[in-house]
């Protein structure tokens, strides 16, 4: 137990990298994944030709390639693209949970059916209060569930940062594995990791109670 106290600040402070990653990544990612996914279902070819082209290329490279290209690969395109550690993965994160988000928004939009929008004019409701009223809740119960893996994914994904060198949770055991030749950090992280997502589960099953009564 000593042992156990004399690592748990750093542990803590890896948890708290990690806690903003996700939660920084959640803020951008999810309104830009919506806005994405409205864009994929345009009228514009030209838009849904390139919003396809970069969810099919966010989806089809591995989240570690793409943290390495924005902090290492940007620089050598040019100078005034190189961006601090922190900020670089962000933008890879926001980039490619985008991608993912954008694809789920747009399966639950289409799987509305049409008349529902048609019987919302006969109502003479507007636009934005049949969007408000009827196609969101259906929606968000829909895409509930595929959105709740992503969050869990991106929990654990998040321990990728160390690749740049950001003191995020794993990095912090690693280095006490390292220098105390023991399993104990490991096995901690491992914990902290598990506590993360058993809160979040949590949550997340009761947002799904809640919506529960759109059958």
């Amino acid at each position: 137990m000593d042992y156990i106290m004399e690592i748990l600040p750093s542990l803590m402070a890896g948890a708290k990298l990690t806690l903003e990653v996700f939660c920084w990544t959640l803020v951008g990612s999810v309104p830009l994944g919506l806005v994405v996914a409205l864009g994929l279902m345009s009228r514009f070819k030209v838009v849904k030709g390139i919003l396809r082209f970069y969810v099919w290329l966010m989806r089809g490279t591995p989240l570690l390639l793409q943290l390495i290209f924005v902090f290492y690969g940007l620089p050598i395109l040019a100078s005034w693209l190189i961006l601090p550690r922190y900020e670089a993965a962000l933008v890879a994160f926001i980039l490619n949970y985008t991608a993912y988000f954008a694809e789920i928004f747009r399966g639950g939009l289409q799987s509305i059916d049409k008349g529902q929008y048609e019987s919302a004019r006969v109502l003479r409701l507007t636009y934005w209060q049949t969007i408000r009223k009827i196609i969101a809740p259906q929606v968000v119960k829909i895409v509930l569930p595929s959105i709740g893996n992503e969050i869990i994914n991106l929990v654990k994904d998040s321990s990728l940062v160390y690749v740049i060198g950001l003191g995020d949770l794993l990095r912090a055991g690693n280095i006490a594995t390292a220098r105390d030749v023991t399993l104990v950090p490991l096995i901690m992280v491992g914990i902290i990791y598990l506590m993360m997502t058993a809160i979040l589960t949590f949550i997340l099953g009761k947002l799904e109670n809640h919506y529960s009564y759109w059958k």
